[in-house]
């Protein structure tokens, strides 16, 4: 089987490698495996990061006998990068995983490739077919149709609608709209796909924090950051997304570039290694450019958290590393710096608040029993501190975890960080 277009070189802690090479940083020393969600959940050596780093070498050297066993291997993976974090030889497991996946596939899913189209020619129609599915959503006819999309091997949405119990009125492009505001130049909001669809209420009240922390800033309609097709093998989508936002952004200012969801957060920082290949040298210095201006929203609250106004009141609080605000940006004393600010006495520390909650974007759909036993762990977790509120700052775990509470924990709720800080602030925003 052809596979897909793979990347071929990697930005790792030892500098640019080949895939090859940082495949064999791994001495299969085992360190990794505790810090593995999957291997601790079935105890499979395939299910390991160093059985996925073997897996992935093998492929490359041409010995690999097994596909389909080596797919589903790879296909495991949460991505989550907790073996990375552990490893001393810092091998970049996630990257090597997707390369993995893009040999062995011979093409992304139709759904994505369609999702990409749009997202690269036609955003505008992308908002009204999703405000389309969230109209059928309000009307009940959603669920109707999900035996329908099963039928048409379209499960993943399926599951995604029955996972999903409320959607917006309104996107955050609407809101913005009905009272666009002041602008400066302090800083530029780019709206992740996850808060722009799905949560605005999370994207009105980061530019509401932001405004109230760093004065008057601006939203200028960025392009999707391109993680989903680069996740599931449509790389020269990936590739066109980055260009059009780093194209874009050269225009924004010299302010921060803000995103309030961690996965995407950390995925444009990771630009860069789009613009390995020969030939890109131009745009790989673009994209350094662009990476270095890229915050996390939660960095800026951190850096402002001494002006952050005590707010309790919200029961025992506690805060969920989403895994590539953890793994792939390093921040973990940061948020807990802004809970503690506005918590005071009433933040506690969750027990493996580091753990993947199986969320993972598509993963809870995919493979909805191993989501749901890593879920169960994390909730049991929140129990453990007695929480009331669970902060969080990646759209995938929010979706996750309010699931999770609503089934297993009513007693706790998730709130984005962004509304978190809004309230403390007295910040209102969304509808």
């Amino acid at each position: 089987m052809e596979g897909m277009e793979t990347l071929g070189r990697l930005l790792t802690d030892l500098g640019e490698r080949s895939a090859y090479d940082a495949a064999s940083q791994c001495s299969r020393c085992g360190y990794c495996e505790q810090a593995c969600p999957t291997y601790t959940a079935t105890g499979r050596e395939a299910y390991s990061p160093r059985g996925r780093n073997q897996i992935v070498r093998l492929m490359l050297e041409g010995k690999l006998d097994d596909p389909e066993g080596a797919l589903d291997a790879l296909s495991s993976c949460l991505l989550c990068g907790a073996c990375t974090t552990a490893c001393y030889a810092k091998v970049p497991t996630p990257d090597l995983v997707l390369e993995g996946r893009r040999a062995l596939r011979a093409r992304a899913p139709a759904a994505v490739r369609a999702l990409t189209r749009l997202q690269l020619r036609s955003p505008r129609t992308l908002e009204r077919l999703l405000k389309l599915a969230y109209l059928a959503k309000r009307l009940g006819l959603s669920r109707a149709a999900r035996p329908v999309l099963r039928a048409l091997g379209l499960g993943v949405l399926a599951e995604m609608d029955e996972h999903v119990r409320r959607v917006p009125e309104r996107i955050f492009d609407d809101e913005r709209r009905r009272a666009p505001g002041p602008e400066g130049e302090n800083w530029t909001y780019f709206a992740p796909c996850g808060p722009r669809y799905l949560f605005p209420r999370a994207a009105l009240a980061t530019q509401s924090v932001l405004k109230r922390l760093r004065g008057p800033g601006r939203f200028r309609d960025n392009r999707c950051c391109g993680l989903l097709a680069h996740n599931y093998g449509e790389l020269e989508g990936a590739r066109e997304l980055a260009r059009r936002n780093i194209s874009e952004a050269e225009s924004w200012g010299p302010g921060p570039i803000v995103a309030d969801c961690s996965s995407c957060a950390a995925f444009l920082k990771s630009y860069p290694q789009l613009f390995l290949s020969p030939g890109q040298d131009g745009w790989r210095r673009r994209a350094q450019r662009f990476a270095a201006r890229v915050r996390d929203a939660v960095e800026i609250y951190a850096q402002d958290a001494a002006r952050l106004p005590p707010a309790p009141g919200l029961g025992a609080t506690c805060w969920h590393d989403s895994c590539r605000g953890l793994n792939g940006e390093g921040l973990k004393d940061e948020p807990r710096r802004v809970a503690r600010a506005i918590a005071g006495e009433e933040f506690r520390e969750m027990p493996r608040a580091d753990a993947c909650c199986g969320g993972a974007g598509a993963f809870a759909f995919t493979r909805p029993e191993l989501s749901d036993e890593l879920l169960r762990a994390k909730v049991s977790g929140a129990a453990a501190a007695q929480a009331r509120t669970v902060v969080a700052g990646s759209t995938s775990c929010l979706i996750q975890l309010a699931r999770g509470f609503r089934m297993y924990y009513p007693d706790a709720e998730v709130i984005h960080i962004s509304e978190y800080v809004a309230r403390a602030l007295g910040e209102k925003h969304g509808p």
